[in-house]
């Protein structure tokens, strides 16, 4: 008896090249939603140390909301904003990058924008389309562009972070 060699097929060699085509196409769509919706995670993270750092400059200053621009265009630009005024309360400078940013941190310093209708009020006194007094439907800082697939995170004014806008602007 001569020993059989054995091997595979045309069609059996399709066929494998065919299933794993098919599951490359649903698994890199897939894992691209996966690495998109944790740098959402990430990114209302960065906003959860930015609450903090901002609970801080609250306690040194009478409760009084800084009173800063909304961002800038450039880092050499000398406005006060959000990275340049709680950079002393934040150990980590990349707390003001977003992990979907690519461009706007490295441009201007943040990939987050100030809600500078709140500058320089007390904390007790903050208002915003009509919502007065209700600090967990005030935003105070949100991404500056859609980056996420839920689309903007936003910092409310209780230090909770969310990827769900809590504030109307209509009845």
């Amino acid at each position: 008896m001569t020993p059989t060699r054995r091997a595979f097929t045309l069609v059996e060699l399709l066929v494998t090249i065919t299933i794993m085509a098919a599951l490359a196409g649903v698994g890199i769509p897939l894992g691209k939603s996966m690495l998109a919706k944790s740098r959402e995670a990430a990114c209302i993270g960065q906003l959860r140390n930015i609450g903090g750092a901002l609970q801080s400059y609250l306690q040194d200053h009478q409760q009084k909301l800084p009173d800063i621009a909304a961002g800038r265009i450039s880092k050499t630009d000398e406005t006060p904003v959000l990275d340049t005024v709680l950079k002393p309360y934040l150990e980590n400078e990349g707390a003001f990058k977003c992990p979907q940013d690519t461009k706007l941190h490295a441009k201007s310093g943040s990939s987050y924008l100030w809600n500078n209708t709140q500058s320089g009020r007390h904390i007790t006194q903050l208002s915003f389309f009509g919502i007065e007094n209700r600090p967990d439907k005030i935003p105070l800082v949100s991404d500056k562009e859609s980056w996420h697939p839920s689309g903007v995170n936003v910092l409310y004014a209780d230090s909770s972070s969310s990827n769900q806008l809590r504030f109307a602007t209509g009845n």
